[in-house]
């Protein structure tokens, strides 16, 4: 009589170790966790407007309600010039992809400390969680762009031969969302105090932003320092690329605002990336 042993099933132990320098930026990690990604996104936009009475309709609320005030305060009783375009459609065209920054900036800020029962419990790309939030964004700026379109519609202007370079204007927008949202996030978990910073910060951001008002109100002394702020190329890019404002006009303005935001992603990346290994034990 013969007795077969039974089979030896081999355990497999992964050791997960924090990287260090350029290695640290695993771009290919993240495609790895690509269906992670999709899924918290989705996941994103299901719960922002869960359990409210207008729904994805606040995705338009919110520029649209700006936009009317705006009108109201400085098209009309202050007379800000508008560089020939009605300002309704000025106004919205800016609020556009501030709100995209904004909005997304609020939420992805909060977002390591929101969800520390799964930084605590499983591991994953913790650049996922502020990713996915921005990420969630860019479908209410889709719904709120509709309504910029039936705007135009409605004072007969029709979009430049430049509107092609329009998503290389929001892919501006969304680097610039992640790298500061990267900061804050981080530093989130370590000082509670940014998310009492973070609406200032934000609501000051806005005023040194071209939205109420053209860049061309800017001293010329004053334009390069202007310029440091990547949302002026932001806005001033959508704006050219719309409705065709010279003062959006690719240059060397816009070559500024894109070397800030590059170095707000990169730092914002090593940044969050070396203090990732202590979030679990902070958060």
């Amino acid at each position: 009589m013969t007795i077969s042993s039974a089979p030896q099933i081999e355990e497999r132990i992964t050791i997960i170790r924090p990287k260090t320098g350029w290695s640290a930026l695993d771009f290919g990690e993240l495609w790895r966790y690509r269906e992670l990604i999709l899924f918290m996104t989705w996941r994103d936009i299901i719960v922002r407007y869960k359990q409210t009475l207008l729904g994805a309709s606040w995705a338009v609320l919110r520029p649209f309600l700006s936009m009317v005030v705006f009108s109201i305060f400085f098209g009309n009783l202050a007379k800000v010039p508008s560089d020939n375009i009605p300002y309704p459609i000025f106004s919205y065209s800016g609020l556009l992809p501030w709100e995209l920054f904004a909005v997304s900036l609020g939420v992805a800020a909060r977002s390591l400390v929101a969800n520390s029962n799964m930084i605590t419990k499983v591991y994953f790309p913790r650049i996922i969680l502020p990713l996915s939030n921005i990420l969630a964004g860019v479908v209410d700026f889709a719904i709120a762009f509709l309504v910029l379109l039936g705007m135009m519609w409605y004072y007969q202007i029709a979009p430049t031969s430049a509107v092609w370079t329009l998503p290389l204007f929001l892919l501006l927008t969304i680097i610039t969302a992640l790298g500061v949202a990267l900061w804050l996030s981080a530093l989130n978990v370590l000082y509670r105090d940014i998310g009492y910073v973070s609406p200032f910060l934000t609501q000051f951001w806005m005023f040194i932003t071209p939205i109420a008002y053209g860049s061309t109100l800017v001293p010329e002394a004053w334009r390069f320092v202007y310029s440091l702020n990547p949302m002026v190329g932001v806005v001033n890019g959508f704006r050219w690329a719309l409705l065709g404002v010279e003062a959006g006009a690719p240059g060397w303005n816009l070559v500024i605002s894109i070397a800030v935001s590059l170095v707000i992603l990169f730092s914002g990346l090593f940044f969050f990336r070396r203090m990732e290994r202590r979030f679990a034990d902070m958060v």
